[in-house]
């Protein structure tokens, strides 16, 4: 093979047909790319532990059709291809915000979105929705849940709703105040209750009378 030891200036180095161009070096292979004032403008650097390319853009193409599958710049790197698949067992990592239009999971697979150690906030101007064509929609935290609406309201839309293991007060027309205890089993079983709320916004559920059965003394609001 030819050796060179010092520089070789080519305007075109080609090889025979189905025939690869190999440039081989002990220690790193760099192409530069200079204008007409000899400043360097793109360097291509193949080194025993990277791949370093030093432009002002760069880009990926596809072999067909010339679409732009990955570019970077100081301002920005943008992923063209259809899908971006991570296989990593710890999925992505943002250190920061993330920006998008529409997230979703593959078919036949659930979507779920944690913070494990700290809050979770979506956020748009517009409003966020969300949205489980096929399947139940949960949200469960360690503490408290917050539904907050500052300018419109909250609907609750659905053929049933359930408010579950809600406190059952027991009411008596002669004391001022109900007990959180059940009603004693020798009374007859009670089917309706009347919803009631506190002054602190606690709710309970107190024995439906003829008229209202809901106390604000009532020992459940006292001791919420």
């Amino acid at each position: 093979l030819p050796q060179f030891f010092c520089s070789l200036i080519y305007c075109l180095i080609h090889v025979s047909q189905d025939s690869p161009l190999v440039l081989q070096s002990d220690r790193n292979v760099t192409v530069n790319a200079r204008n007409h004032m000899g400043q360097l403008t793109g360097q291509l650097t193949v080194g025993a532990d990277a791949v370093e390319a030093q432009c002002k853009r760069f880009e990926v193409r596809a072999s067909e059709g010339g679409k732009v599958l990955f570019s970077a710049d100081e301002d920005e790197i943008v992923i063209g291809a259809d899908r971006l698949k991570v296989t990593g067992t710890e999925g992505a990592v943002f250190g920061h915000s993330v920006e998008t239009p529409h997230i979703r999971a593959e078919p036949s697979q659930d979507l779920k979105l944690e913070s494990p150690t700290r809050s979770l906030v979506m956020e748009a101007p517009r409003g966020v929705q969300v949205n489980a064509a096929a399947g139940d929609l949960k949200a469960t935290c360690r503490k408290e849940l917050h539904l907050q609406s500052t300018e419109g309201e909250i609907f609750l839309n659905a053929d049933t709703i359930r408010l579950g293991n809600l406190p059952v007060g027991s009411f008596s027309s002669s004391s001022s105040s109900s007990s959180s205890s059940s009603p004693s089993s020798s009374a007859p079983r009670q089917t309706i209750y009347e919803l009631c709320v506190c002054p602190n916004g606690k709710l309970y559920l107190s024995p439906a009378g003829a008229g209202s059965t809901c106390q604000s003394s009532s020992n459940i609001c006292l001791w919420s």
